[in-house]
């Protein structure tokens, strides 16, 4: 039996249809559901009995999204503390002093020492520590171009953006359509800046997640009927600064903060 790694290699076996035949929204939703363990394979109506019998069973063995990423933090936190954190510091926008690597997260001070212990003003969860701790080991300090492309034009987007536009883009769109100060505190809150409007979006909103790796969120009100739009835009250097993975990750991550934001302000 083949054991799956993620909820991707799942999605690449279905067929696409959105059919709802399994009792979930999309085929996507269902790859999630069997990678959790809440689905099995064979709940799909389309798959051949060959795909089944070589991939199906049990899911329940499978590490949680989350805990997975738990797993990769402190393999990371390990890496970090065989660098040379001080000679890293300009390349990545950082600064080093007292042994700590400090990189600005959204406006927020995150720190690594050199034994891989964390101090930030943020949250500490896995979906925003480990993209940056990939940025610290794997970025190559490349400058910001300052072209705007969406995720799926990234070199390793053409296989993600399908789930980035379910985890992130369509979620972000959401909660912009019933929490109206959403831009408006990501400018106090997160170090936004809002900037001239692009593609002629109504609100262009432009975020530091890290110093090297900006996002351009736009977002255009529903208007004649037509309902509302969320895209977010990537420079075109940012795979060079952070692995695709670690992008997607990241963008989940701040959508993850972003929904919890309005459920504080009593909006679900």
């Amino acid at each position: 039996m083949v054991q799956f790694k993620n909820t991707m290699e799942i999605f690449k076996l279905l067929d696409k249809s959105n059919c709802r035949k399994c009792n979930k929204q999309t085929c996507l939703a269902f790859a999630a559901a069997v990678f959790q363990g809440e689905k099995q394979l064979d709940e799909c109506p389309h798959l051949e009995r060959e795909i089944i019998e070589k991939h199906g069973g049990p899911a329940a063995n499978h590490m949680t999204l989350v805990q997975e990423r738990e797993q990769a933090m402190e393999k990371l936190k390990g890496k970090i503390a065989t660098l040379d954190l001080r000679s890293l510091a300009w390349r990545l926008g950082a600064r080093f002093s007292d042994d700590k690597l400090t990189i600005k997260c959204l406006g927020k001070d995150f720190s690594v020492d050199t034994n891989g212990n964390i101090t930030t003003d943020i949250h500490v969860h896995s979906w925003i520590t480990v993209p940056v701790l990939n940025y610290i080991i794997d970025g190559a300090g490349v400058p910001v171009s300052g072209k705007w492309i969406p995720f799926r034009e990234l070199e390793g987007g053409k296989r993600w953006y399908r789930l980035f536009g379910q985890r992130c883009e369509k979620p972000l769109k959401k909660v912009a359509d019933t929490y109206t100060d959403l831009f408006e505190d990501m400018i106090h809150l997160f170090n936004g800046k809002q900037v001239e409007k692009h593609y002629n979006a109504d609100i262009s909103l432009m975020l530091h997640p890290l110093p090297k790796v900006p996002l351009l969120i736009c977002y255009w009100k529903p208007e004649d009927g037509l309902e509302s739009s969320l895209n977010i835009f990537f420079d075109a250097t940012a795979e060079e600064n952070l692995n695709i993975e670690s992008i997607y990750i990241l963008g989940t991550g701040l959508v993850i903060m972003f929904e919890k934001l309005a459920v504080r302000h009593g909006i679900q």
